[in-house]
């Protein structure tokens, strides 16, 4: 059983993670890459902070579950006298004067259900990574949490005093609790809630019913399409990784990294997944986030990671203050990966720019401007993809021709050539399919390895890694190229334990890896299914679906000796996987009617 059995909420501007004992035990405000305020999921050796707990008095059982189809979690209390009341969290977000309302606040709406419960709240939110207010004050219907930077806001219709005290008060009417910035709720707190309960459960059901879904494993279809929406941040259109920091990889590994920034290539995975989905909105918005990053770009140079506000410089440190999750620390804040060279990432960003040129459901269609922007990139791509760089797997300490970074060069350059095409550019069309030619010919020369008879890791190299899965899924071999299933075979006798791949096995900065890196599984599935081992694939993505905690989430790794998760949470790269791969494996609805 994983630790990691937690509940995402969110809004596509704040989010938070509830456990099974509902307790809001991470949560970061204003912004997702923000200070966070629920602090409790890295720091176990304070039990009592930085934490939203909800009980009954004499508490005896707890059920949760999300509201069908919705990012509202509902959780149904019960205590030792049969008596319940039900909390539903969630962050609103509808549509209101002809745009998303999505405010930076976190709702905590209670409803009595049997007799007469009592309940009792537990708050103590944090500030500056990890340090208790400064002061706290209230008044008649709030309480405020003053700290060095800014100041947080609880307002209810429940009793303060008893709130402040943590002392058990009568559930007989619905109670809310509204937790978010500073500022004055003039409406009833209770009205208030129901309102914006109602109104966000329509929205998630609205979206959901407009999603284009395969027919088999559709609820798992459906909750990582919720989880890849709520990991977006519609402001700027920038996608994170994933919503916390410094969850281990493994177990005391020092593998703890902070994931709640915008990886270019990870976003690109997940507009594609949402794309495939219907979701073209989120497409868009992730195009103006990253044109507008590419902009600024005097020479065509990207770094892999940015700000959600497209800033570039997220300079990493340790928090003391913290213990860490499960007391393995550190934790860290900020990301020395934007200082690195990855060369892929001029690929990533090509191919999600392409869709403005060839997907005529976007409102606006890439024009000769957009292209010559890209065409800097993919200039870029051509002069790098030979070069030594930190590769997908953001090595720190040594850098290599990364064959992975090296094909999505060639994507890049590729990829400008499908749109030169398309924009009937004659002369750029040529350029670019002789510059992919040139790109794909030195590849398959230096990163072929006739010892292994596969391709490897690194031009010129011998070990391998499981991103040459994706060889035939970026189009760089065709799935009868019998060179790819030499490929797959080499990786399954390498990187393969039981069910579950690792990324690599050679040692890095931290040593050798000890756990799966949860989407590999998925690369493997789907490069199954291309070589019509699709029955393999069918059994080995039911295994993945089961290793999802009780809500239906994947984290960025797994443990296959014990099948527990690890790794920062959720992770965007692997409730793609999930995507993708039931999608490749369902029957078709016109099978079905």
């Amino acid at each position: 059983m994983s630790s990691l059995e937690l509940a995402l909420i969110g809004n596509c501007c704040v989010s938070a993670l509830i456990d099974t004992r509902a307790s809001m035990t991470w949560a970061c405000l204003p912004r997702l890459d923000d200070d966070p305020v629920f602090t409790a999921l890295l720091d176990d050796d304070n039990a009592d902070q930085g934490r939203f707990d909800l009980a009954l008095a004499h508490q005896s059982d707890l059920e949760q579950h999300y509201v069908r189809n919705t990012a509202v979690l509902r959780t149904v209390l019960t205590d030792k006298a049969g008596q319940q009341a039900e909390i539903f969290d969630f962050a609103p977000r509808f549509e209101q004067y002809g745009r998303f309302f999505h405010p930076r606040m976190l709702v905590r709406h209670i409803r009595p259900l049997k007799g007469t419960p009592r309940l009792k709240a537990h708050i103590a939110p944090m500030t500056e990574f990890g340090q208790p207010p400064h002061q706290i004050t209230h008044g008649s219907h709030h309480i405020r949490y003053v700290g060095e930077q800014r100041t947080l806001r609880l307002t209810s219709n429940a009793p303060i005093t008893s709130l402040q005290d943590g002392m058990p008060f009568l559930v007989d009417t619905p109670i809310t609790l509204i937790f978010g910035d500073d500022e004055t709720i003039t409406e009833s707190p209770d009205t208030l809630g129901e309102r914006f309960l109602t109104r966000t459960t329509q929205y998630w059901q609205a979206w959901v019913r407009n999603l284009s879904i395969p027919y088999e494993w559709q609820d798992v279809v459906i909750r990582s399409a919720i989880t890849l929406k709520l990991n977006t941040f519609e402001d700027t259109g920038a996608v994170i990784a994933a919503v916390t920091s410094s969850i281990p990889e493994s177990a005391d590994s020092s593998r703890n990294w902070d994931y709640r920034f915008c990886w270019l290539r990870d976003a690109c995975f997940v507009v594609a997944a949402l794309n495939q989905l219907g979701v073209t909105q989120t497409m868009e918005g992730f195009l103006r986030y990253i044109i507008n990053i590419a902009a600024d770009s005097e020479d065509g140079y990207l770094q892999p990671v940015y700000k959600l506000n497209g800033q570039g410089r997220i300079h990493e440190s340790q928090v003391a203050s913290l213990a860490g999750y499960r007391g393995m620390g550190p934790v860290r804040v900020g990301n020395d990966a934007w200082q690195q060279v990855q060369n892929d990432v001029y690929g990533s960003v090509i191919l999600a720019a392409g869709h403005m040129f060839l997907d005529q459901r976007l409102p606006r269609a890439g024009d000769l401007p957009l292209f010559e922007q890209l065409e800097r990139l993919g200039t870029k791509a051509a002069r790098m993809f030979d070069q030594p760089d930190a590769g997908l797997w953001e090595f720190r300490g040594r850098a290599e021709v990364h064959t992975f970074s090296a094909v999505m060069c060639w994507a890049a350059c590729n990829t400008l050539a499908r749109i030169a095409g398309h924009l009937e550019l004659p002369e750029r069309q040529q350029h670019w399919t002789r510059t992919s030619r040139r790109i794909h010919e030195h590849i398959c020369s230096e990163g072929w390895s006739d010892t292994r008879q596969s391709f490897v890791s690194s031009l010129g190299g011998d070990a391998m890694d499981a991103s040459l899965l994706l060889l035939q899924r970026l189009g760089f071999l065709s799935a009868d190229d019998p060179r790819f299933k030499a490929t797959v075979e080499a990786i399954e006798q390498e990187l393969r334990i039981d069910d579950f791949f690792y990324r690599y096995i050679a040692p890095d900065d931290f040593g050798v890896p000890d756990v799966s890196f949860t989407v590999c599984n998925f690369w493997y599935i789907d490069a199954l299914v291309a070589l019509g081992r699709k029955d393999e694939a069918r059994r080995l993505y039911q295994r993945m679906v089961e290793l999802r905690n009780r809500f239906g989430l994947l984290s960025e790794d797994v443990d296959p000796r014990t099948g527990e998760l690890w790794g920062n949470f959720p992770q965007t790269y692997s409730m793609v996987g999930l995507i993708n791969s039931a999608r490749l494996l369902s029957k078709p609805w016109e099978d079905i009617f």
